[in-house]
């Protein structure tokens, strides 16, 4: 892939990791708010599996094989013929139809009102629990550190 190629896919890999990775209740709740749902057909149903989590020491290292994580999977067409995929984190149908509707809708007209209505709100919660968790593990942070003594110099 070039690296022309791979920055144009950067706005859709961006939106679809943030659903992949959000809290399925504010999800939810921010697409029962989107009042615009468009019908579509199945291309996958939601289906549940497994896939390999694999990570790297120090993100330089050799690649191991960390272990699994469950993940929820479907395709859909929209009448347009827009197509739109959802890949989630855990076992939640609905939530996978949710993300790949988003999909599909980002790539259409629409993709300004659910941009607006749904993913910046989202992102906004995803990083304000981000700095939340920083706050709560900076306070428990132990600095450690060495005195020296005079006859070590």
């Amino acid at each position: 892939m070039t690296n022309q190629a791979n920055h144009s896919n950067a706005p859709r890999q961006a939106w679809m990791g943030l659903l992949a990775r959000a809290p399925e209740g504010v999800l939810m709740a921010l697409w029962g708010g989107y009042e615009a749902r468009p019908a579509f057909e199945w291309l996958r149903r939601p289906e549940v599996g497994g896939v390999m989590v694999r990570g790297r020491a120090g993100s330089v290292g050799a690649s191991f094989n960390l272990g699994e994580m469950t993940v929820t999977r479907c395709s859909l067409m929209l009448e347009d013929g827009t197509v739109g995929h959802g890949y989630v984190q855990g076992r939640s149908k609905p939530k996978a139809e949710v993300a790949a509707l988003i999909d599909a809708m980002m790539q259409t007209s629409a993709a300004g009102a659910v941009h607006e209505q749904v993913i910046a709100p989202l992102k906004d919660h995803v990083q304000a629990a981000k700095a939340d968790r920083a706050a709560k593990a900076a306070a428990t942070k132990v600095e450690f550190f060495t005195l020296v003594r005079g006859e070590n110099s």
